[in-house]
């Protein structure tokens, strides 16, 4: 007889186990060497430094682009909501958890993204499950590209139609996917944006052309984007194509300082979606104070564009340091900053040599990504400091020279 709950003794204390999964060691083997980099508690947080254990590191780990989530407009709205909503609506948003100021935050963003119509869900991630699982029936295909984040690929996977993949970034296998797809079937691109891991931009220019000639409608996950992209409207306004984009989806938890997704497109698409969208229908919806946030979140986007130009020159001096000492920064554009170091537990060591420093930088390691493709995730704000980056810059080479990561 199987204890359904072996795997999960096995996973925390057997590292051939956890090596089986794909992770370097077990989590208890990992807290024994000192390099486990996950859950770890945030005792203070304002933004672009953190208290953890009583010591003040750098944040680089964090999505929060424009440095908004302490901004004192955004604080204070989320305040006046919860005096004059409460603290969450008790239902879902298809029956009695729709507030007037959902509605306010929809009409905003389709504006700001320059669709017809919005839709407001609890999460991002909740955005990409509705959206594909609404839209992709059974003699559908939705065609992802191979590192779409994986709220794209769940949403596939609970779509009933067929899921085909292309080579990251390459619209030349793009266009050989969908000219294999059957003439009759509806036919849906999904791409990110900005790419979570790697910091790259996707290749619209290139990619909505070929969509175009094979019928295909265009889906680009702007999650990391807004507020980074296209004077903060996402990555069409950045190419100057935001008319050939027919959906953006987004998230708060990101530039716009709440929590809580949206999807932006055409009347009767987000009405279709609206209805049949498991993850709006049966989950409640986005508390008052989060909407406000992100209503005063926009409001500051719009009124200080500069805080775009300031986050991307952060990115682009940190980027083209790194490499200049000697860093692998991949095909990074954006504040999505990444080190490919390779090994999975040498890219543990130089997070903990980082942290013990006084940076704070995020791992991704296999399953997140490919095995021996093992990265440090540095990330980055308008709110950051000349100074801040220049400790950062030295602590990096400083680091990179002790481990061997640089010469």
């Amino acid at each position: 007889m199987t204890d359904l709950f072996e795997k999960c003794r096995g996973f925390l204390y057997d590292p051939s186990v956890a090596e089986s999964m794909g992770y370097p060691a077990s989590p208890s083997r990992a807290k024994e060497l000192g390099v486990y980099p996950f859950f770890i508690p945030l005792e203070e947080t304002e933004g672009t430094e953190v208290t953890i254990q009583g010591r003040r590191l750098v944040m680089l780990g964090s999505n929060n682009y424009l440095g908004l989530t302490t901004h004192p407009d955004v604080r204070e709205a989320a305040v006046r909501a919860i005096r004059e909503f409460g603290t969450s609506c008790t239902g879902s948003r298809f029956l009695n958890g729709t507030l007037a100021l959902h509605g306010e935050l929809e009409a905003r963003l389709a504006r700001f993204v320059g669709k017809e119509r919005a839709l407001v869900f609890s999460t991002g991630y909740q955005a990409n499950l509705g959206v594909l699982s609404a839209l992709i029936g059974r003699s559908d295909i939705v065609v992802c590209d191979k590192e779409d984040h994986a709220s794209i690929v769940d949403g596939c996977r609970l779509a009933l139609g067929r899921l085909a993949r292309f080579r990251h970034n390459h619209p030349d296998d793009l266009d050989r996917v969908l000219r294999a797809c059957p003439d009759g079937a509806g036919k849906l691109v999904v791409v990110d944006g900005v790419f979570s891991m790697g910091g790259e931009i996707a290749r619209l220019p290139e990619i909505a052309p070929i969509c175009r000639k094979y019928g295909a409608r265009l889906l680009v996950d702007d999650a990391h984007a807004v507020g980074v992209l296209g004077a903060g409207r996402g990555t069409g306004a950045h190419f100057g194509m935001a008319d050939e984009v027919d959906l953006v989806v987004g998230t708060f938890s990101k530039a716009l300082a709440s929590i809580g997704g949206f999807v932006a497109g055409d009347e009767a698409t987000i009405h279709w979606i609206q209805h049949l969208a498991r993850s709006l229908i049966f989950s409640a919806s986005p508390p008052a104070p989060n909407v406000a946030a992100a209503l005063a979140a926009l409001d500051v986007l719009e009124r200080q564009p500069e805080r775009v130009r300031r986050v991307n020159a952060i990115a682009d001096r940190v980027r083209r340091s790194l490499a200049e000492l000697g860093f692998n920064v991949g095909e990074s554009e954006t504040p999505i900053v990444p080190i490919l170091v390779g090994d999975s537990l040498e890219t543990m060591k130089a997070w903990r040599a980082l942290f013990d420093a006084g940076v704070y930088v995020n791992v991704a390691i296999p399953p997140a990504v490919p095995p021996g493709k093992g990265l440090l995730r540095t990330s980055y704000m308008a709110t950051h400091t000349d100074a801040q980056m220049d400790r950062v810059l030295a602590t990096f080479a400083d680091v990179g020279k002790k481990l061997g990561l640089i010469s």
